[in-house]
């Protein structure tokens, strides 16, 4: 007995849609990562410069709001301004508990490191830790606007968006 339809056509249509989701979901994975490990990133600088925690925190907290994006909007509910604020408030205290144990990994993988290290090799002068958190937005922005080409529409449109809050970030970074 044989039996036609439409099994042949869809099913070979529908394998291309999950490689296309599949592979969308592997982009918004890794933007969600590169988005955490940015905010890791903040949080060893404020461990090394509590003072500027006030002026990194709302732009952590800006990262934070995109790593949810990224993840399919967990806590995407919460008020920009209660995430802020929730999230300065609190960097200081991630900083330690987020960014600790890799940290430790980077900055005394023998065991040499010094007591007055900052902690995940961030330097020790303000400006210079500023411009490398700088220059970590510029490259994960450049990134993500190459991503560009390759990413389906909605997805597109939330690289393009989150690229141009990076390079707006390491301005706000790099200016005095």
């Amino acid at each position: 007995m044989v039996t036609t339809g439409c099994t042949g056509g869809s099913g070979a249509s529908g394998a291309g849609e999950r490689r296309r989701e599949s592979a969308e979901e592997r982009a918004r994975a890794r933007a969600a990562r590169e988005s955490k490990e940015l905010v890791e990133r903040y949080d060893a600088v404020i461990a090394a410069h509590p003072k500027l925690a006030g002026r990194l925190g709302p732009l952590r907290a800006d990262v934070v709001r995109q790593e949810a994006a990224f993840r399919g909007g967990a806590g995407k509910d919460a008020s920009p301004s209660a995430s802020s604020s929730q999230s300065a408030s609190s960097a200081s205290s991630s900083a330690s508990s987020s960014a600790s144990p890799s940290a430790e990994a980077v900055v005394a993988p023998s065991g040499g490191a010094s007591s007055s290290a900052a902690p995940s090799g961030v330097p020790g002068d303000e400006k210079e830790a500023l411009a490398q958190l700088a220059a970590a937005e510029r490259e994960l922005a450049d990134r993500r606007t190459e991503a560009l080409v390759d990413a389906p529409g909605e997805l597109a449109r939330l690289l393009a968006s989150v690229a141009a809050a990076g390079a707006a970030r390491a301005y706000l970074l790099t200016k005095g």
